[in-house]
């Protein structure tokens, strides 16, 4: 059973999706809201399969929506809006489908299989991926800042996605096509080289010092000159890593 919330602050609309869902054998509607605060209360509280999430409502948006659930509760996400610019917006994350106001029918029903199919596919479903994606872009820096850098990762824990900050990342260590997050409170696989993260995390706060290893520079302790011009380097946590002779200039710079 696919277990869906609807979020909006017209409550014609709600009904008018409510109805809609209501010929669907294997939903059910989990509950509803009116306003972003009340969202986040009632996804925290169901932890429904599926959202239609509004983007524009009184005392914010979708976007702040997502953003406070982001770290608790990754459903997948069907944006529903009256501005074509928030669809874009929308589509350019790569949410899993967008339907704008007066919602058709026909657009509802391949929204809803395309939610369907992402479903069955269990772990490997896109969705954390594309909503970290979000809300990447929620702080992504305008033309000419720079590039885009990776701040979060999605992860699964203990059944559920989700999110770990790259500041809460101490280390990170290669592990085939994955790679290993070392946190304070634990570690996560996720799937990307080391060498994807490299280009993608913030030189400023993380370096390469291994080939098989990242660090984020304001967790080093210590650097201690070991054998044949490597060295070892200490963490805040106790945790010793090593700097290759190849790599030492970038973290000593």
């Amino acid at each position: 059973m696919i277990r869906v919330a609807i979020v909006d602050d017209e409550p014609l609309a709600r009904e008018g999706l409510r109805l809609w869902l209501a010929d669907e054998d294997d939903v059910a509607v989990a509950g509803e809201a009116g306003s972003p605060a009340e969202a986040v209360k009632l996804i925290l509280r169901e932890r429904p399969d599926l959202l239609f999430l509004d983007v524009q409502m009184p005392g914010g948006d979708g976007f702040d929506v997502i953003e406070a659930i982001g770290g608790e509760h990754l459903p997948e996400v069907i944006f529903v809006t009256a501005h074509e610019r928030h669809a874009l917006r929308a589509f350019d994350v790569s949410a899993l489908d967008f339907l704008l106001k007066p919602v058709r029918e026909d657009r509802f029903r391949a929204a809803l299989a395309k939610a369907r199919r992402e479903l069955k596919r269990g772990e490997a479903r896109e969705g954390p991926a594309r909503l970290s994606a979000l809300l990447d872009h929620l702080r992504a820096p305008s033309p000419g800042d720079g590039p885009r850098r990776i701040e979060r990762f999605a992860v699964r824990s203990r059944g559920r996605f989700v999110i770990v900050p790259a500041a809460q990342v101490r280390w990170i260590g290669a592990a085939g096509n994955y790679a290993e997050l070392h946190t304070a409170l634990g570690s996560h696989l996720v799937r990307a080289t080391l060498a994807e993260l490299e280009a993608g995390l913030d030189p400023q706060h993380f370096a390469r010092i291994h080939r098989g290893t990242m660090v984020r520079v304001d967790c080093v302790r210590e650097v201690i000159p070991a054998t044949h011009g490597d060295y070892d380097v200490v963490l805040e946590g106790g945790e010793t890593l090593k700097l290759s002779r190849r790599y030492r200039g970038r973290l000593l710079a």
